[in-house]
């Protein structure tokens, strides 16, 4: 069954979307082989060179793949934009963010200036092709729901992510005279509460009562948390330019601002999924409590860290880190990819072949996922992962944790892909003409 709100007439065809898909979990291999091989260094200080690698593994490589992959899908579903061109423009962003992740990785493990420079060019070339696509279409429609709203305010503030991070790029190989750590501070701050942060927020004001069946957001939330949110990451950005301790005052007082909206969302996200109009075993719903109580830890981890300087350790950071990478974005994608995979692999089957009594139902897709249990090993994986921080010889268990993690992961996109194929192949063979 088709949720009723949808526009799938705009859908683009499979193979848009899940390249993206099929990508995402093998940096996060990469990333967990990072942990497995110098994984002691990498848990003990947030600026070594791994651990940089590493998270831009994750942001870009994992975050960052999956939601542009999404994006390309669910656009035009939720608001009817045409994208011209859908298959030209996929690979007009997945390969040059695909290889700009790996080479910015690469660049930080070995410090290498012209790497880096290639690896920004083709981010800068990708990340570009998706605001141009998507951000011109946006703009072109009028807004209908909050969804379409909440994602142009995220687009913008991955343009501004972007931005600081080719200026850190640039900075780290070039002589320029740019304040260096403001512009590391804002970079996070954009990245994570304005595009990974905001654009999460949108899709579950659209989504979550639509598959999670759970009631809608409340009103005022939808549509003033998220305004409200980037307006202090604005007044942020300012404050990390004026001088002297009122600068550090007012960007510790929004800093508590962010945390509360955060919390917020965390909070009535748990209490609307408590709310269900039907109780049954969902691991994309499991994946998403999970994402929220780490979205509430690190938000009372960022409370301790606006305390005077005797809790500013080094661990809490990258505990801190933890909770918000591993924990919230990746149980938040995990769980959206077997809520969304299943049902775009059944859907466009069943545009393609709907008499022929041959595609299965999402059920039957998802049943070869064993979703319980590789959230079981993601849920491990994830606290060996927080217990290193504190205990860094336990980074190489970690490792391969989330190694066996990712994997699996992989491994499900490619049950969904053989499932289409297959599909595809019998019903040719059926109808030769």
């Amino acid at each position: 069954m088709i949720p009723v709100g949808l526009s799938f007439q705009q859908a683009p065809p499979f193979s848009v979307p899940f390249r993206f898909f099929l990508t995402a979990p093998l940096f996060l291999l990469a990333a967990a082989s990072l942990l497995l091989f110098d994984g002691e260094s990498l848990m003990m200080n947030r600026h070594d060179p791994a651990t940089l690698a590493a998270t831009h593994l994750v942001t870009l490589g994992f975050t960052s793949m999956v939601m542009c992959g999404a994006l390309l899908q669910l656009l035009p579903v939720l608001s009817g934009i045409v994208l011209p061109h859908p298959l030209r423009k996929a690979r007009l962003i997945h390969a040059p963010l695909a290889m700009g992740a790996a080479g910015i990785a690469g660049a930080f493990l070995w410090n290498l200036s012209w790497l880096m420079y290639f690896s920004m060019t083709c981010l800068a070339v990708g990340f570009a092709s998706l605001l141009l696509t998507v951000a011109i279409g946006i703009w072109r429609v009028s807004p209908q729901g909050t969804s379409l709203s909440v994602t142009r305010l995220a687009l913008v503030a991955l343009g501004v992510t972007v931005c600081f991070g080719l200026v850190l790029g640039m900075a780290r190989h070039m002589p320029l005279t740019v304040p260096y750590q403001t512009f590391a501070n804002l970079h996070p701050l954009w990245g994570l509460y304005g595009w990974t942060t905001l654009l999460v927020m949108g899709m579950a004001y659209q989504l979550m009562p639509m598959f999670q069946l759970t009631p809608a957001y409340p009103a005022i939330l939808t549509r003033r948390l998220v305004g409200a949110m980037l307006l202090c990451m604005a007044l942020r950005t300012l404050a990390a330019w004026i001088p002297g301790q009122a600068g550090n005052n007012l960007a510790r007082i929004i800093d508590v601002i962010l945390v509360l909206g955060a919390l917020l969302f965390a909070f009535i996200t748990l209490r609307l999924q408590w709310r269900r109009k039907r109780i049954v075993r969902d691991a994309t719903l499991n994946f998403w409590k999970i994402g929220m109580v780490c979205l509430l830890l690190s938000g009372a981890m960022g409370f301790l860290l606006q305390l005077p300087d005797g809790t500013n350790h080094e661990a809490l950071h990258m505990t801190l880190g933890v909770l918000v990478l591993p924990g919230f974005a990746v149980a938040i994608i995990n769980g959206m990819l077997y809520k969304i995979v299943p049902f775009l692999t059944w859907f466009h089957l069943q545009s393609a072949h709907s008499r022929s009594g041959i595609v299965p139902n999402v059920r039957q897709i998802q049943s070869g996922f064993r979703a319980h249990y590789q959230m079981a090993l993601y849920l491990v994986a994830l606290t060996v992962l927080a217990a290193s921080c504190w205990v860094p010889t336990l980074s190489r268990i970690a490792g391969i944790l989330w190694a066996i993690n990712a994997l699996w992961l992989e491994f499900n996109m490619l049950h969904a892909a053989k499932i289409f194929l297959k599909v595809q192949r019998v019903a040719r063979i059926r109808s030769p003409d």
